[in-house]
């Protein structure tokens, strides 16, 4: 293994695009396991930064322990006198470390002044003289500390504060060498043991302090402390006791107490060969834990992209169905229902004009005549209501698809969430009476030229003026609607009676071939008008899923620039 990771400048290059990756994944979605997922993410990017990259890109720096550990355990006191002096607040009042003091040898500043490690924490000098600033980690040099190694003095894991624990966290992440401190009173309680079990998991090299131990019981909790450690994959780890003990008049721990934990400690740091064990230990157990992490975020984004495939088919599904219903609308009778049966009843005559079907068109030209001379209901009127019925139409099935979303959305987490910060996707657009009415009088006058286009012969357009542009028109708009499935009884008949009528007329004006081609042209441009608004209709909900989706290929990027790290580590 030592081998692999000395090829440190391709491992690098292979983590920074890894990194990069990771930074540019998104999870927008609040679905039950992407808090998980986030606080995953962000704490991979926090070790990245914190420790795999600056320790591969200065392999031979100086060893980093991270004192770490419960409140009250001791940490501040024990950093005192391991120098000698104070360097870390101690005290009854909790929390007594709030930001990090990095202990380092005169000799080793050139590592730590800049932001080769820890790069989020800003630098502070020289010993505390007042509170600790957020954001800031503290640098102290100190010879009593050998070259080779820094402490690092990190705030409670259990702290009262939230931020501290986070910060503790992310510390202990960054360190080649974790040396957790705890009590006989606290050793077995159940936060340190997660972080230890977690340390275990990613291979980070652990000594233990078991601090404040009273003599007489010495030789019960030790013994038990290091058959835990073994039971949960630490039992290499070393544990040095510190007796409970009256401190000196500075508050410090006598020296003959930790002179087992000093010398352990000097001799790490004096010892290359051991140093460089420690380091590879950590960074090795840091790298193979990339890969359990990062399937964590590949699983998370595709389960977002599942959950926004799935909201997306309900939208697609719910404006097929209404594309279907306006085409059936368009073609089984309905919309020659109502109104329009009452005005073309007014314009043509029913009973009476339906027993001379077979007499020719004369009667109906007739008929059309008077209409224009004011003798009878004008075709404007059976076109307002055909128009009304046609919007109508397309405006009922957008509403139904609107509701059908909204409904199997409020169904969904992410649907629900959706819909909460897009209040406006419960029903269909504002407005879109005003854009239907304006699609089908466009549509209405598509007809008319069509009529205009075909009656250019000048036979024709004779014809063609005998009964008025838009009489020609309304009888092609009939026509276009000629099925009446939908209807029964009498109704059917009227309805029936009226596209025979109109394409009677039709077809003696433009022959029969010229009016089924005419006919055809027309349903297209209405049944393409409508598909434009559904489309539009449609297209506000999967712009909002859009906004929530994960890019198409970021499992598949992660997991390339993944597998670049495991080909070089």
């Amino acid at each position: 293994m030592a081998q692999r990771i000395d090829n440190t400048a391709d491992l690098l290059a292979a983590i920074r695009e890894f990194r990069t990756q990771v930074a540019h994944s998104v999870l927008p979605l609040d679905l039950p396991s992407t808090a998980a997922a986030k606080a995953n993410r962000t704490a991979l990017l926090q070790q990245l930064d914190d420790y795999v990259r600056p320790r591969l890109s200065s392999i031979d720096a100086p060893l980093l322990a991270v004192i770490g550990g419960s409140t009250g355990a001791g940490k501040s006191t024990l950093v005192n006198s391991l120098l000698r002096r104070e360097v870390s607040r101690a005290g009854v009042i909790r929390p007594t470390t709030t930001s990090p003091v990095l202990i380092h040898h005169p000799q080793d500043a050139q590592w730590f002044t800049d932001q080769r490690v820890l790069p989020d924490l800003a630098r502070v000098t020289g010993d505390a003289s007042g509170p600790d600033a957020s954001g800031t980690v503290r640098l102290v040099e100190s010879a009593e500390l050998p070259p080779g190694m820094a402490l690092l003095d990190a705030p409670d894991i259990d702290s009262v504060v939230s931020a501290n624990r986070g910060l503790s966290r992310q510390l202990l992440a960054a360190a080649d060498l974790w040396l957790f401190v705890t009590t006989a009173a606290r050793y077995a309680d159940a936060v340190p043991w997660e972080l230890l079990r977690q340390a275990c998991s990613r291979g980070t090299a652990v000594a233990i302090v078991l601090d404040r131990v009273p003599p007489e019981v010495m030789g019960e909790v030790r013994p038990h402390l290091v058959d835990m450690l073994r039971e949960q994959g630490l039992g290499t780890a070393p544990v040095f006791p510190i007796p409970e003990t009256t401190l000196s008049a500075q508050g410090l721990i006598p020296d003959g107490d930790i002179a087992r934990l000093r010398n352990w400690l000097s001799d790490l740091a004096g010892d290359a060969s051991a140093r460089d064990v420690v380091v590879r230990q950590t960074l090795t157990g840091a790298l193979a834990s990339l890969d359990e992490r990062s399937e964590e975020l590949i699983s998370a984004s595709r389960a977002q992209q599942r959950v926004t495939a799935d909201l997306a088919e309900v939208v697609q599904r719910a404006y097929d169905g209404a594309r279907r219903g306006v085409d059936a609308g368009m073609s089984d009778g309905q919309l020659l229902r109502g109104e329009v049966l009452a005005r073309w009843q007014d314009f043509v005559g029913t009973g009476e004009f339906f027993k001379k079907v077979e007499s020719g068109v004369s009667r109906i030209r007739d008929r059309v005549t008077g209409a224009l001379k004011g003798q009878t209901t004008q075709p404007t009127d059976v076109g307002a209501a055909l128009q009304v019925g046609v919007a109508q139409l397309i405006e009922a099935h957008a509403d139904a698809a609107a509701a059908e979303v909204a409904r199997a959305w409020r169904a969904q987490p992410a649907g629900a969430e959706i819909l909460s910060a897009t209040p406006e996707l419960a029903a269909s657009s504002p407005h879109l009476d005003d854009r239907v009415d304006a699609a089908v009088r466009a549509w209405q006058g598509e007809v008319l030229n069509l009529v205009r286009a075909e009656g250019q012969d000048r036979r024709t357009n004779a014809r063609v003026a005998a009964y008025g542009i838009n009489g020609v028109g309304l009888f092609l708009m009939l026509v276009t609607f000629a099925h009446t499935g939908g209807l029964t009884g009498a109704e059917a008949g009227i309805a029936g009676g009226t596209a025979v009528l109109a394409q009677r007329v039709l077809e003696a004006i433009f022959g029969d071939q010229a009016v089924r081609t005419m006919a055809a042209k027309a349903r297209a441009a209405l049944l393409s008008a409508a598909d434009s608004l559904l489309t539009q209709e449609r297209d506000r909900y999967l712009d909002a899923v859009g906004a929530k989706t994960v890019p198409a290929d970021q499992s598949a990027r992660l997991s390339r620039a993944l597998d670049a790290v495991q080909a070089v580590r």
